[in-house]
């Protein structure tokens, strides 16, 4: 049952809450917040409370710079790793202009669009994330080096794997936020981790991803370490990628599996609508220089096909059944803003059961040791960001889905961005002062 404004502000008097932090993110998919008294608490309810949009990359100019926090009272958490006196909260915010209109710059509004569209098409989308990410020493100065946190491999254990404490403290505390992790385990570089969710409505699981990446990081400074999202620190070890889950519910069914004949003609038609499409939305499934240095090795895909259990591929059908059958892209990373990867990857989909789209034929081989005969006509990713800018920017479906303010203003700062990359002459130096801390 979604949490109402009474029963928020009776929590924060209960439960000696001092602090509420209005949590909304930019267009990009860095969190951002201010923090509130709780006397302010009925106020940011009723009308908001006012911030320098233009201050904040992508959204206003001076000239018009006020703009509105509404806290969204279903996001209510506790923060545990807060004091246990004088606690702290957090509220998700919707984001509205003076007149009380949404600002088209609110990603959050743009994955509820999504969602809409698909329940007035008679769907529940659900979506399940797999995040890695690595753990870093820090100096003496408590600046993060690029030293991993330990040396263990795939699903190793502890004494090698020094990250099994951290991980259970993070799911420990995800678990007092309402978050429901399924699984946690080391990964194949030295330092790298990974923390599986359960499976919810897309909104709700952006908002956790969020929610993720902020926990990771507190958790991890509380133990002394740094712990980073960037898609690539190390060119030869594995990459941190994040594969997102998806699946489809119809009258209360699962679609992407029926009792008798598997996949249904909508689930495929999905899937092939996120194939046609996704070329033109990895910029924003991948939106670093270094997102692209994961491609074609350690698992990560390159090529644009699907098969069933391979992990070779883009999108992958694993060996599931029942509730948890769904498809799994493979290409994304954490430094995305979720809320627009999730709302144009459900579009995508919808489109292809819209114009009944047919399934192509699975690739069932493996795509790092096929010959370039096999490989031939097969089409890829995007091989940087300047060619997945190039491809958004012609995308009549992404002008069509994304407000034409968040459009051009990620486009804009995105080229920008790759503009400066090119020039510099180190690029690894580049990404690491330009990302490392950031993500």
């Amino acid at each position: 049952m979604k949490t109402t404004m009474n029963e928020v502000l009776q929590f924060v008097g209960e439960n000696d809450v001092k602090f509420i932090r209005l949590a909304f993110c930019d267009i990009f998919g860095i969190q951002k917040n201010v923090s509130i008294m709780p006397g302010e608490l009925p106020r940011a309810f009723e009308s908001g409370i006012s911030f320098d949009a233009s201050a904040i990359r992508g959204f206003m100019n001076v000239e018009e710079s006020d703009l509105f926090l509404v806290p969204d009272p279903a996001t209510l958490s506790l923060l545990p790793w807060r004091p246990a006196q004088g606690r702290v909260v957090r509220l998700f915010c919707d984001i509205r202009r003076p007149d009380g209109k949404p600002f088209e710059g609110s990603t959050r509004d743009v994955l509820k669009a999504a969602v809409k569209r698909a329940a007035d098409l008679g769907y529940v989308c659900k979506v399940g994330a797999e995040c890695e990410f690595y753990l870093f020493e820090m100096d003496e100065h408590g600046s993060p080096t690029m030293i991993p946190h330990d040396r263990a491999g795939y699903f190793d254990l502890a004494p090698l794997d020094k990250g099994e404490n951290v991980r259970r403290e993070i799911c420990l505390t995800l678990e007092e936020m309402g978050i429901l992790p399924e699984s946690s385990h080391h990964e194949q570089g030295p330092g790298q981790n990974e923390i599986d969710f359960k499976y919810s409505d897309a909104l709700t699981a952006a908002d956790e991803l969020i929610t993720f990446r902020s926990v990771v990081k507190a958790i991890a400074a509380r133990n002394g370490l740094y712990a980073s999202f960037l898609p690539k620190p190390f060119p030869d070890r594995s990459g941190s990628g994040l594969h997102i889950n998806l699946s489809l519910q119809k009258n209360g069914l699962n679609i992407f599996r029926t009792p008798r004949d598997g996949h249904s003609g909508e689930a495929e038609s999905f899937l092939q609508g996120i194939l046609e499409r996704v070329g033109e939305v990895t910029a924003f499934l991948n939106p670093l220089t270094n997102s692209y240095a994961r491609f074609g090795s350690f698992e990560a895909p390159r090529y644009v096909t699907w098969s069933h259990q391979n992990r070779s591929q883009l999108i992958r059908v694993p060996a599931a059944s029942g509730e948890y059958s769904r498809l799994e892209l493979r290409s994304a990373d954490a430094s995305c803003n979720p809320y627009l990867a999730f709302a144009l990857l459900l579009h995508a989909g919808l489109d292809g059961i819209e114009e009944k789209r047919v399934l192509c034929e699975p690739k069932n081989l493996n795509l790092y040791e096929a010959s370039p005969r096999e490989l031939a006509g097969i089409a890829t990713l995007p091989a940087n960001l300047g060619e997945a800018l190039a491809e958004a920017k012609e995308s009549a479906f992404v002008k069509r889905i994304l407000p034409q303010k968040v459009f051009h203003q990620y486009i804009g700062q995105k080229e920008r961005e790759f503009a400066e990359y090119v020039a510099a002459s180190d690029k690894r130096e580049f990404e690491r002062e330009r990302y490392f801390e950031r993500i």
